[in-house]
């Protein structure tokens, strides 16, 4: 199966930001995910435009924040010159009017800094779905229109599911910890590998838990009181 425009099928990834070491780090983060591959980073809008002039890619992750435009004023941009990079916005701005104007402008998804590598992870992982599930040709049924319209969204908390004092951010931080685990995690690790307090990840891992979207299962250990540990379903 041929995914992306990358040799042996792989998606090429365009790391946009105006900070060196941040894009280093999310170049790594990128080429750590089977089946993605980084095809060069770019510092400013200039650079990025000057990249895709001459490089095909299938997906460009977009800082907001450039020295010479906006990233969103750069997607505007590409699509009036013709270019129809898929993007993800990966920034630290988080102002709603932000988002919904990437929204408009196409952006598939939205990545607020700091994450994880499991949250990026979990954001390339649907973006793969997406381009699978949009191979092929002809007409599709409502079953196909659902898989596509939801290969990038998970099953994530929404809004309207979470009780008042709970954020959708933070609810979905948790989420992207479990989904990007080999195997079960303690309230603990889950913490750790978000950078909240177990506490915090402990009550979003109860809620989540009661939703159905994460199983609890028991260890046992030396001193015979249970470990709880936690999977996303």
């Amino acid at each position: 199966m041929t995914l992306g425009t990358g040799p042996g099928g792989h998606l090429e990834v365009l790391v946009v930001d105006d900070d060196v070491r941040v894009a280093r780090v999310n170049a790594a983060y990128v080429g750590k995910v089977a089946g993605f591959r980084v095809a060069g980073q770019a510092h400013s809008a200039t650079e990025a435009l000057a990249f895709l002039k001459s490089t095909p890619v299938d997906l460009v992750l977009l800082d907001h924040y450039l020295p010479d435009e906006t990233g969103l004023s750069l997607v505007r941009r590409l699509r009036q010159l013709g270019h129809h990079n898929d993007v993800i916005m990966v920034t630290a701005a988080r102002d709603i009017a932000t988002v919904q104007a990437a929204m408009r402008h196409g952006a598939l998804q939205y990545l607020v800094k700091p994450f994880t590598f499991a949250g990026l992870r979990a954001k390339l992982e649907g973006y793969a779905a997406l381009r699978r599930a949009l191979e092929g040709d002809g007409e599709a049924g409502q079953d196909q229109v659902d898989r596509i319209f939801g290969a990038l969204g998970g099953a994530s908390a929404g809004p309207a599911e979470l009780p008042k004092g709970h954020s959708a951010l933070t609810a979905d931080l948790v989420r992207e910890v479990l989904r990007g685990a080999e195997g079960p995690l303690s309230a603990q690790e889950v913490a750790e590998r978000s950078s909240l307090s177990r506490q915090t990840a402990q009550r979003y891992l109860k809620l989540l838990e009661r939703t159905g979207r994460v199983r609890l299962s028991l260890k046992y250990g030396e001193t015979g009181r249970p470990e709880h540990r936690y999977v996303w379903v």
